[in-house]
């Protein structure tokens, strides 16, 4: 039986679950969410080794738009990988993803040239991106409704801290060995550690069910079966996801341009204020997940939505100490958005296309957020300043709370465990079943 955990202040209320969690249920958290610390360390290491990967490498000013462009098609592989896992089982597809990124840091930390380099950090983003659609997805169906918001937000403050131990990696970066490809190596080390140990993750029982009821005929059947059984959430997912990533992508991309080029911080500054201020902000991962799990997805998704951007105008307008306490808000609520839609992507959808749903959700973003950026680059010009033409950019975000307001659809009892594996509902008992405390079949792994 899960017991309600004792009440308690402050910090701790963001920081532990709003009920306890059997053993189990902390096991499956932990095993996909230190993946999820050193994946982000790993797209951390990009952004801050890049002058250093491109001195070594050769690659040109010119042309680092170009490789950045094409590292980032990785969520293109990534969509494919998440949606094999709604016809093979999310463990499998784990495993898989967990030795994929670690095998693509091996490699990267090797790449002798340009297009190796390249071609190892696509297949890396390929298994990072696929590794978080389906962590978010396993967290959904293994855990108790009333926790799941917060366990998600779990997930995504671990993401926060890789980008904090990739910055302190990244200051011993001239005493290591072989600089920044030191820094690709130590990250493939863990996670093959963390594979090792993730042989003890059985299969979802959600998906377990499914499985026994028939396997879909092929790997395009959750496809196609999500199309044709919920054209209309599909549609509202992607209707609320685009605008608020097409709107806030310049913004987290030119944080550290505005600072230094606008504000005149050094890089030590720069560095000061993600450690100190990003610290605080990456609680909002964890108190936008508490606050979905008791106000609701679409209510807290619909505040985040219109105060992220409204915070980031006045970081990029304002100046003085309003700029860094403008930030640390904006990202807070950012993580709001994050892990509310996260959540909202999984629990919309049946178990047979949970997992495509989840990863059609983060190609969604993935293009619009391009599309932003390049709306800020083409409003450049008539702005007159990067800024300017940034936070002009960000008035399409409030879109996204219009659509969640009028047509987002409320999640069945903030979660998706009332529902068949097949996405019909189940018939109502005298007495609610605690399916969360159920364990998976042994499958001999």
């Amino acid at each position: 039986m899960t017991d309600a955990a004792p009440p308690r202040r402050g910090l701790a209320r963001l920081t532990r679950p709003p009920i306890a969690l059997p053993p189990r249920q902390w096991q499956v958290l932990l095993l996909v969410g230190v993946a999820f610390l050193i994946n982000q360390y790993d797209l951390g290491v990009f952004g801050l080794a890049l002058p250093r990967i491109q001195a070594s490498l050769g690659i040109g000013e010119g042309e680092i738009g170009n490789v950045t462009a094409l590292i980032r098609i990785g969520v293109l592989p990534a969509f494919a990988l998440a949606m094999l896992a709604d016809r093979h089982g999310r463990r499998r597809m784990l495993m898989i993803t967990i030795v994929g990124v670690a095998l693509s840091n091996l490699a990267t930390a090797f790449a002798p040239d340009p297009t190796s380099f390249v071609i190892c950090q696509i297949s890396a983003r390929s298994f990072i991106g696929a590794e978080e659609m389906l962590s978010v997805v396993v967290v959904a169906e293994e855990l108790d409704s009333r926790v799941r918001g917060w366990a998600i937000g779990a997930l995504g403050a671990l993401g926060s801290m890789g980008h904090g131990v990739a910055a302190l990696m990244f200051g011993m970066v001239d005493i290591l060995p072989h600089g920044w490809r030191s820094l690709y190596f130590l990250a493939a080390v863990p996670l093959l550690a963390l594979a090792f140990l993730r042989r003890r993750l059985t299969e979802t029982a959600r998906f377990a069910q499914y499985r026994d009821s028939g396997p879909p005929a092929s790997s395009l059947a959750p496809l196609l079966a999500l199309a044709r059984a919920h054209p209309v959430r599909v549609a509202i997912l992607a209707a609320a996801a685009a605008p608020v990533a097409f709107a806030l992508a310049p913004s987290l991309l030119y944080v550290s341009k505005h600072l230094q080029v606008d504000e005149g911080y050094s890089p030590a500054a720069v560095s000061l204020l993600y450690l100190t201020g990003g610290a605080v902000a990456m609680l909002g991962n964890l108190a936008g997940g508490r606050l979905a799990d008791r106000l609701g997805r679409r209510a807290v998704l619909t505040a985040a939505a219109l105060i992220s951007p409204a915070l980031f105008a006045v970081f990029y307008g304002g100046s003085g100490a309003i700029v860094p306490a403008a930030w640390v808000g904006a990202i807070f609520t950012y993580f709001c958005v994050d892990v509310t839609l996260s959540a909202l992507s999984t629990e919309l959808f049946p178990t047979s296309s949970r997992a495509t749903a989840s990863a059609g959700r983060s190609l969604i973003w993935s293009v619009s957020a391009a599309g932003g950026l390049w709306a800020q680059g083409a409003l450049l010009e008539l702005a007159g300043s990067a800024s300017t033409a940034t936070i002009w950019v960000l008035a399409l975000a409030p879109l996204t709370a219009l659509v969640v307001l009028l047509a987002m659809p409320r999640p069945r009892a903030k979660g998706s465990r009332t529902s068949r594996p097949n996405g019909r509902s189940s018939p109502p008992t005298g007495r609610r079943r605690r399916s969360r405390s159920v364990r998976p079949r042994s499958t001999g792994h």
